[in-house]
């Protein structure tokens, strides 16, 4: 693997477990809602808006922390699913976040992209097994 392909896994080891958490609603309740985790909604905005990606513009994390221009384009739904919530929610508490009517299509958008993150990352991983099985030197 090159060292953009460690970036790309070292970014994505906090970025597809931000979009699973956002696609899964009782970790959400379990998780977020409980004062006693580290994990919360701030966390998770933070790995997908400044930390590991912007999902307002996602296509300059191309190559980066996704690898494909659909991952671009269901990051850049999965954005503006949350941009609306945002307007719609009047404090920014995580329990407003999950009442809102539109975090089921937060949820939805982020379940779109987790299935397609995922999907490329077990071919990424057959790949480097495939590659290793055919490689003999010692």
């Amino acid at each position: 693997m090159d060292d953009l392909g460690l970036i790309t896994a070292r970014v994505r080891t906090h970025l597809v477990p931000a979009v699973l958490a956002l696609a899964h609603p009782p970790w959400q309740h379990d998780v977020w809602l409980d004062p006693a985790t580290f994990e919360n909604l701030d966390h998770i905005f933070h790995v997908l808006y400044d930390d590991f990606c912007d999902a307002d513009h996602p296509e300059r994390y191309l190559g980066i922390g996704l690898r494909t221009e659909e991952e671009v384009a269901l990051m850049r739904q999965l954005g503006r699913a949350i941009a609306a919530v945002e307007a719609e929610v009047p404090e920014e508490t995580d329990a407003a976040y999950l009442r809102a009517a539109g975090w089921p299509k937060v949820v939805a958008a982020a379940g779109r992209l987790a299935r397609v993150m995922v999907d490329e990352d077990l071919a990424e991983l057959l790949a480097l097994h495939e590659a290793r099985a055919g490689d003999t030197s010692p």
